[in-house]
């Protein structure tokens, strides 16, 4: 099939590229010219396992290519996904700009055009915007009516340093068919799926992306609150977790204690359905709890340090990793981000190192930023372990032992041998760890 990607950000390019792998043609379409000009030239803007060689072998194969000629490419293609952004407001409620901006311009080409094609949004959104903004946008821009136009909804279930795998494998895909004309050719286009497909209507489809991302951020925070009931009662969360976990009806999944969940979805996500159903007078209590757990979790490292160190005043804090999770350069709503935030306003030296996301890091947070974790550590009087990247777990504990001021080391990821630590001479404290005073 013929396809084209609106967006060539994340989740439009992992789109586009997986797409292209299962044998489609695929346009990645972008107004920028310099954005067009590094996807063709297999440049990856951003860090994500295997999506550059994907990219290239696109490329290689003729199936993908970047373009900024819209109105030709989307008329003759079979299929339009909308895979641009829908950040949040400072309200909490989701921007829909780059939604109704895309629509507009799909109705702009398919004016010029009479072949039948299906607009698919695989956009994070709520409920109803498919059928009240994406649809009716497109048909007064194009003057087509609804038969030779189809709408659908078609969500991603993407996660950051995995998106390739989950996007070539699947575990579920949803197809939210406004009509016929979509239902059939997206079926024709997921036809070798060997995953359960579930067949609905667009706000249903819309739904199932948001209360999954709800639930299991709902998940994160609960596990977290019980880690710190935990803590305080000097039982070990992992054994509970795993207890807990033996129940199929649980499963171990997300069962992890730590400093709290961050990233492009979750918090984006939660808030915009507090917000919405805020907005019908629709209560969410737990929607609610699930975020201020959330952002009271970091905090602990914050106090912990304080009541180990006193003031933290002219304190050295290393702050090991700072994006949201591992394998990613991301650092949209890092934990590390809260952090360090408040040392800084507790007038400590904060330092922080990441394999990928320094760069990033700092145009949300001004810190120095440490060449690697040696580095970080030399002189520190605390480290805190914020993203559980695997080389920062390999740490031999005399790295901690004999490059720290004071070795004190708090692990916001439960990643770390406490055991070694401790036998080195290492103050160890991690979240959920019972024994840990």
């Amino acid at each position: 099939m013929r396809i084209t990607v609106m967006g060539t950000g994340y989740v439009g390019l992992v789109t586009g590229a997986t797409f292209a792998a299962a044998g489609h043609d695929v346009a990645c379409l972008d107004i920028l010219p310099e954005r067009v000009a590094a996807l063709n030239a297999g440049e990856c803007p951003i860090f994500e396992p295997g999506l550059p060689e994907l990219l290239k072998a696109g490329l290689a194969s003729e199936k993908l290519r970047g373009s900024g000629e819209m109105a030709s490419e989307i008329t003759e293609a079979d299929l339009t996904f909308i895979c641009v952004g829908t950040p949040s407001r400072n309200d909490g409620s989701i921007d829909l700009a780059q939604v109704e901006s895309a629509a507009a311009a799909i109705g702009d080409a398919l004016a010029s055009g009479e072949r039948k094609h299906v607009v698919v949004v695989k956009s994070t959104v709520l409920p109803r915007t498919t059928e009240d903004l994406v649809l009716p946008r497109v048909l007064e821009r194009s003057g087509r009516d609804r038969a030779s136009v189809g709408f659908a909804m078609n969500p991603e279930f993407l996660r950051e340093g995995s998106a390739v795998a989950d996007a070539l494998q699947p575990d579920r895909i949803v197809i939210g068919a406004a009509d016929g004309l979509a239902r059939a050719r997206l079926r024709l286009l997921y036809a070798g799926a060997e995953c359960p497909v579930l067949e609905c209507d667009p706000r249903t489809a819309e739904m199932v992306k948001y209360a999954s991302n709800a639930f299991l951020a709902a998940k994160v925070s609960y596990t977290n609150e019980v880690a710190n009931l935990c803590e305080a009662w000097g039982i070990d969360f992992a054994t509970v977790a795993e207890g807990m976990g033996l129940d199929d009806r649980i499963s171990p999944r997300f069962l992890r204690a730590g400093a709290g969940f961050g990233g492009s979805c979750f918090p984006k996500d939660v808030k915009a359905l507090r917000t919405a159903a805020a907005a019908e007078k629709l209560p969410v209590a737990m929607l609610d709890a699930t975020l201020v757990v959330n952002e009271s979790q970091p905090l602990l490292l914050v106090a912990w340090a304080r009541d180990a160190l006193g003031s933290l005043k002219g304190k050295r804090i290393a702050l090991l990793g700072l994006a949201f999770k591992p394998d990613t350069d991301d650092v949209r709503e890092a934990r590390a981000a809260v952090v360090a935030r408040a040392l800084l306003d507790a007038d400590a030296s904060v330092v922080g190192c990441d394999p990928q996301a320094a760069a990033n890091f700092t145009a949300l947070c001004d810190i120095k930023i440490a060449a690697s974790a040696e580095a970080a550590l030399d002189g520190a009087d605390c480290a805190i372990l914020m993203t559980e990247w695997p080389e920062y777990a390999a740490l031999p504990p005399a790295v901690f032992a004999e490059r720290m001021a004071r070795p004190l080391v708090l692990d916001g990821r439960r990643a770390l041998d406490a055991k070694a630590l401790r036998n080195a001479g290492v103050e160890y404290r991690a979240i959920g760890l019972g024994g840990n005073k």
